[in-house]
């Protein structure tokens, strides 16, 4: 697996170092695609994610290792940053064509294994209930009571999403062999999102701590949607927001000369980026705190947020994921002592504090 550094090969792009990236497109998603990285061990090829489980994607997967001189049933590991379907979704393939392990924080793990032994419906039943709590008008809520009557409730990306058979330890440096690759936990997008920190010197020499692979947790011009971490049978108040802020701090203070993110572009200076992705979410508090003057529901406070487009041309199905997005912002201006829950409503509301 040798390539002139810096040539683009198709959809490869090489970055030095025995790194390299392909992009796997996502059928129908404004992303556009999704940043497999190769690394090369001793032990043969390792991926890190490796895209949404589509037969164009996998054609794509496959071009691109052909284009390193490489192949599908050459890979020795795939190492997963989080569970979503443009990251894992092809995961079992590339096992069943290899024979590699699959690697993936527990927490996740437990995302995806609940998500394939869930009984028919129970997803539907939940997500009903929560948007009812969270305001949902009846004419939102009646597709998915339609559903669960009809039956239509196997659907959802996931549902045969491969089962891990190895856990990323948090700190821990990854079994391969000729590289030091340090799992870095850094929950926020999902519980179980793991970055991870090529601890080598950079090809370029650029000034730094090795590279950071950051899947969808720091990304160069976009901000990853941060919801609520969905557990029907988990009661726990948790604090997406919180623990995103958090693991923004975390990644700075390793100080990597550069960053290959899941979605878009490498780039430098984290510091920066940090900085602007700080202030763009104290931004946002700020003004849904402003927001809260009066009494809102979730579903009230996702109709008024800033969003890419106006609320009445959000898809269906993005607007459950908006609505998720405004709770994990509520629960995080709570925490802070800046809103709080208004006692007796059904829905419950929420004001500023």
């Amino acid at each position: 697996m040798t390539k002139e550094w810096g040539r683009p090969v198709s959809q490869v792009t090489e970055h030095g170092g025995g790194v390299w990236s392909i992009e796997v497109p996502i059928p129908d998603n404004p992303l556009g695609h999704t940043l497999v990285h190769v690394l090369d061990t001793d032990d043969g090829p390792v991926l890190i994610d490796t895209g949404w489980d589509d037969p164009a994607s996998w054609d794509t997967l496959a071009d691109g290792l052909a284009a390193l001189g490489t192949s599908v049933t050459d890979i020795h590991g795939v190492v997963i940053t989080h569970h979503h379907p443009d990251h894992h979704g092809l995961s079992g393939q590339v096992r069943d064509a290899s024979g590699a392990w699959i690697a993936m924080h527990a927490a996740d793990t437990e995302v995806v294994r609940r998500t394939r032994s869930a009984e028919p419906g129970t997803w539907l039943d939940y997500i009903t209930a929560k948007l009812t709590a969270a305001g949902a008008p009846d004419d939102h809520l009646a597709p998915l009571r339609a559903a669960r009557e009809s039956g239509r409730m196997r659907t959802l990306p996931g549902l045969s999403a491969a089962l891990p058979d190895r856990e990323i330890v948090p700190g821990d440096l990854l079994p391969l062999t000729g590289r030091r690759l340090r799992a870095i936990w850094t929950p926020g997008h999902t519980p179980g999102h793991v970055c991870l920190h090529l601890e080598e010197t950079h090809p370029a020499n650029l000034p730094g701590n090795g590279r950071l692979f950051s899947g969808d947790h720091l990304l160069p011009g976009i901000t990853p949607h941060i919801g609520l971490y969905e557990d029907p049978d988990d009661t726990t108040v948790t604090d997406p927001l919180g623990d995103y802020l958090d693991s923004l701090e975390r990644v700075e203070r390793l100080a990597p000369a550069e960053v290959l993110p899941a979605h878009q572009h490498a780039f430098t200076d984290v510091a920066a980026r940090v900085r602007e992705l700080l202030g763009h979410h104290e931004d946002r508090l700020n003004g849904l705190r402003a927001l809260l003057a009066t009494p809102l529901t979730p579903w009230q406070l996702a109709e008024r947020m800033e969003w890419n487009r106006p609320w009445d041309q959000i898809p269906y199905g993005s607007r459950n994921i908006a609505v998720s997005e405004a709770e994990a912002h509520l629960r995080r201006l709570v925490k802070l002592g800046r809103a709080e829950a208004v006692p007796g409503g059904d829905p419950v509301t929420y004001v500023a504090a």
